[in-house]
């Protein structure tokens, strides 16, 4: 919520209701609409715990009317015979054994899918992907059918090969032969996974922009410097280096502190090359840099130029009075 608040980050709350009561999920829903955070992604519509039917989006909308924008979420898949995409559901992607999925089973999660949009859903997100191909044809088969709202696309870099097998693995994602086939040279060669992992991700982000959708979602894994990489590669930046405010107790501003609207460089610099979260403190991990001319200078510094002004201002004011 501060980052929404306080830095101008769009927030989107993802609500899982996977055993959940519904009155826990109700409170996440109040806690957050306090908040001023308008923004869910709704996942997996399982019924919750002491439910026999649930299905999460038709819940927010009754219960909250259009105050949240929902977000639904698709899931890549191979389908036999045929590309496709596959969202969410019931199921979930327990439906694809060894990368592949029946054509019966895909038209189920489509039509699965379109019913949550019509229950309520304004906007598609999809779980990582490495085929291109697949998804523009999940979109055009979607439009098919009647679905409408636009569609934000997830894109993983690759960041090093344990990770990119052991996350394709867990959800189950098709691997293009010809990525396979670049990255067996290379995958004890950390820097060179990683620069292949840019140009992979560079070449999809161009051909999905290129296709008419607008958004892109870059997975970061709480590192940005392979997604920096790519936005710069595919030259998708802002014209100012901050973003205003659309949380909705501030999107009135009209001013900013000025620490924030002078000195955005060395807020970045800063923070450049720290490459994970501390788990439960604040440590001495040499991924966040050092800093030398921290608190206990600056203070002395300024304290001693405001004694400065201070003698100067009575000498001045007693010459005067003289």
């Amino acid at each position: 919520m501060q980052k929404q608040n306080m830095v101008c980050v769009e927030t989107m709350m993802h609500l899982t209701c996977t055993n959940m009561p519904v009155e826990k999920i109700d409170h996440a829903l109040s806690t957050i609409k306090s908040n001023g955070i308008q923004n869910v992604l709704a996942l997996r519509g399982d019924p919750p715990h002491g439910q026999d039917k649930f299905v999460q989006v038709k819940h927010i909308r009754a219960q909250y009317g259009d105050f949240f924008g929902i977000t639904v979420a698709g899931y890549p898949g191979w389908i036999a015979n045929s590309f496709s995409l596959f969202s969410f559901s019931e199921g979930h992607p327990d439906v694809i054994q060894n990368g592949v999925a029946t054509e019966e089973a895909y038209q189920n999660e489509l039509a699965y899918l379109k019913k949550k949009v019509d229950a309520g859903g304004e906007v598609i997100i999809t779980q990582l992907f490495y085929d291109t191909d697949i998804f523009l044809k999940f979109v055009n088969d979607w439009r098919q059918i009647g679905i409408t709202c636009p569609v934000v696309p997830g894109i993983m870099p690759i960041n090093n090969y344990k990770g990119f097998i052991g996350m394709t693995g867990f959800c189950k994602t098709k691997i293009p032969a010809e990525i396979t086939a670049a990255l067996d040279p290379i995958k004890d060669n950390e820097e060179a996974v990683k620069a292949y992992g840019i140009h992979l991700g560079t070449e999809m982000c161009k051909k999905i922009l290129a296709s008419g959708i607008k958004t892109l979602h870059l997975y970061t894994l709480n590192m940005e410097k392979s997604a920096l990489a790519i936005l710069m590669e595919c030259k998708i930046s802002r014209s100012l280096p901050w973003r205003r405010p659309t949380n909705v107790f501030r999107v009135k501003e009209d001013v900013r502190s000025i620490f924030w609207a002078i000195c955005p460089n060395s807020y970045i610099s800063r923070t450049i090359g720290w490459d994970q979260y501390p788990s439960g403190r604040w440590g001495r991990n040499a991924s966040y840099g050092a800093l030398t001319d921290y608190l206990a200078s600056a203070y002395h510094c300024t304290l001693v130029l405001c004694c400065v002004f201070f003698v100067q201002a009575l000498s001045i004011i007693y010459h005067s009075g003289d």
